[in-house]
């Protein structure tokens, strides 16, 4: 094979050390490689970083190993050409496995020009990135404390979610306040209710009635001052997000014109795949690297049925809440389309199907900065006119009838 790269270097990262192989020389003939070892504190990176411009490198390979690969990659970044691989992409052949080998068969792989490159976004879209995960995990770690709160009183016979529609609610809150105090009776417990739920005022105090000792208050105080400690968190972290989003608001702005997009998923969208879609190149890659396609395994000349890949987690999640959403909306394209694919493929295939539409009209809208255009709930009918027609003619002569 054809050496594409005179000077590059191939990385292997550990948590404690980074084995650096350098390969010189002019294609076509073999490369001098030298070997050097360096720890991962800042001031090691630091000088791995000099030894590297001093030898001349322009390019570096590396694996995307767990999270070690990025601060080697922030220190190196701007100074050299950087790749973060796929393991599984560059797997070494069977053998002798050691850091030293690994190192210099990523260099080498990196020389020829065999390594495809992952999408690392660029600074800013990687601190959106990590607020937008960050807000994902507070808000699934606040819902499984909300669970610890209704175990609770379930265990001490308080029957308050069987009355009140949101235990969370303005209302709910009062009353758990009052419950983990334990100075007020239930009728007093229920009179803290607002709005329409005063119409349920007796229900409200017998749900009350239960057995809550003073082991349920205090771990109902607990749990309680947790919930408000993580709402103010919440409340830090989305105005922070709303600031660092700002930047790419025309783009959000196009995608909330998609039907189950809101600004939180339009938010999660942007961050994990940024605004440039040329390092993608086309949909199909781009859906495929999120993991919201089918992948393909075919063997003598028959398809067998595959799952999706497991792709960018927190894209496909954000992709698959979207679809539900879009789903429900009257006189939409995605409607339509779930409800014929669900009758055939059952209601997940669809639910991800509608996921990779959804991505494939972002992507589309992003590259071209185009608005969004509603197909609207008769476009297959109009689109498959004859074929459905023809469907129907058969349906009525089964039936007896002769059209």
């Amino acid at each position: 094979m054809e050496a594409v790269v005179e000077r590059c270097c191939g990385l292997d990262v550990h948590q404690a050390t980074v084995v650096a192989c350098v390969l010189a020389g002019p294609p076509g003939r073999k490369p001098r490689k030298e070997v050097r070892t360096f720890g991962t504190m800042t001031r090691d990176l630091e000088a791995l970083r000099g030894w590297l411009a001093a030898e001349g490198v322009t390019h570096v390979a590396m694996e995307s190993t767990g999270v070690y690969w990025k601060p080697v990659y922030a220190i190196l970044e701007g100074h050299f050409e950087l790749i973060v691989g796929n393991a599984h992409h560059i797997k070494s052949v069977p053998g002798r496995k050691t850091d030293v080998r690994d190192a210099e068969w990523i260099g080498d792989l990196l020389r020829h020009g065999l390594i495809r490159p992952s999408f690392v976004p660029r600074p800013e879209l990687r601190e959106l990135r990590d607020l937008v995960r960050y807000r994902r995990a507070l808000v699934e770690t606040q819902a499984t404390e909300r669970n610890r709160v209704l175990k609770l009183l379930e265990s001490a016979n308080i029957k308050l979610s069987s009355v009140a529609a949101d235990v969370f609610g303005v209302s709910g809150l009062a009353m758990l306040k009052a419950l983990a105090a334990g100075t007020s009776s239930p009728t007093r417990m229920a009179d803290l209710a607002r709005g329409v739920l005063r119409r349920k005022l007796e229900p409200l105090a017998w749900a009350l009635e239960g057995r809550f000792g003073e082991h349920h208050r205090y771990l109902l105080a607990l749990h309680l001052r947790r919930l408000e400690a993580m709402q103010a968190e919440l409340a830090e972290l989305e105005a922070r997000l709303a600031a660092r989003v700002r930047a790419f608001q025309h783009q959000r702005d196009r995608l909330l014109q998609v039907p189950g997009i809101d600004r939180s998923i339009a938010s999660s969208i942007l961050a994990e795949i940024g605004v440039d879609m040329a390092v993608f190149g086309t949909a199909k890659r781009l859906a495929a690297w999120a993991g919201v396609c089918p992948a393909n395994h075919e063997s003598a000349g028959r398809r067998k049925g595959t799952t999706t890949r497991k792709g960018n987690v927190h894209l496909k999640t954000a992709l698959v809440n979207a679809a539900m959403s879009a789903i429900k909306q009257k006189g939409s394209y995605y409607k339509a389309k779930y409800y014929r694919l669900k009758a055939r493929r059952g209601a997940k295939r669809a639910a991800m199907a509608i996921a990779h539409k959804l991505l494939v009209a972002a992507f589309h809208m992003l590259s071209s900065d185009i608005p969004f255009r509603e197909l609207g709930e008769a476009f297959l009918d109009q689109h498959a006119k004859r074929r459905i027609t023809a469907g129907l003619l058969r349906r009525l002569n089964a039936l007896g009838y002769e059209v």
